[in-house]
């Protein structure tokens, strides 16, 4: 069986956990009643979303920090709304599942329409927001690409890629992973270009470990995500590469 080479590909084994847009009682907290009179901080939960190759499924993706815990998201009804305005937004439901065996996490759901979402867990007793995800799924569908990105293969391999359809992307982020799904090193850059593993144009890095030297025979993926100002992914591309 092939082995599993990105997030997205999850949702067919995940499907069963796809929630749609919650009627519950609890869906009806809205971000501002949740803020209430507690500590919280803006702009720092690491957050994205995507649709899948089925598009009317969308993927909520999260870095969770080491330690946080109470990780939500929230929605609005509509994207015509202020998206900086808490009391629009309340709970979404649904199930965390792992991506890169827990390194990452992400939510599946089925919005009816386009909306905002906003992720939020807590940390040492204060609530972190994410900045507000403009949801695409009908107007933008994540574009599906592997041909766009060239591998220099070595021990230090080089990737380079193009942009898809879309050309509001703002940052890049991208993932070296093994064979076992394992995420090795995660970062973003500004350029069209990284390296594995050097730091010199990387602006943002999530990899809490010193990376391991790729060995020579095995095989690796490098995945790569294209994101807008607003947080959708307008590009998703997966490679498999080998260390000759």
């Amino acid at each position: 069986m092939k082995r599993e080479a990105s997030f997205f590909f999850l949702v067919f084994i995940f499907f069963y956990s796809c929630s749609s847009d919650d009627s519950s009682a609890d869906s009806k907290i809205s971000l501002e009643e949740a803020l209430r009179n507690k500590e919280f901080s803006i702009d720092n939960v690491i957050a994205c979303a995507a649709s899948n190759i089925d598009s009317n499924v969308v993927s909520v993706f999260l870095y969770p920090r080491s330690g946080v815990s109470n990780i939500n998201f929230y929605q609005t009804k509509t994207v015509d709304v202020d998206k900086n305005n808490f009391a629009e937004y309340t709970k979404g439901e649904g199930d965390l599942i792992d991506v890169f065996n827990g390194h990452l996490l992400k939510y599946e759901i089925v919005p009816e329409e386009e909306k905002w979402i906003i992720v939020s867990f807590e940390e040492r007793g204060e609530i972190h927001l994410s900045n507000p995800i403009r949801l695409k799924q009908t107007s933008k569908p994540t574009e599906y690409l592997s041909e766009n990105v060239m591998v220099q293969s070595s021990n230090m391999p080089v990737f380079t890629w193009q942009d898809g359809v879309f050309d509001d992307t703002k940052i890049y982020f991208h993932v070296v992973s093994s064979a076992n799904n394992d995420l090795l090193s995660g970062t973003y850059t500004f350029e069209k270009r990284f390296q594995y593993y050097k730091l010199d144009n990387v602006v943002l890095n999530i990899t809490e470990e010193i990376p391991p030297i790729l060995e020579t025979g095995e095989g690796y993926d490098f995945t790569l995500l294209a994101v807008s100002e607003d947080n959708w992914v307008n590009l998703f591309s997966t490679v498999p590469f080998n260390i000759p």
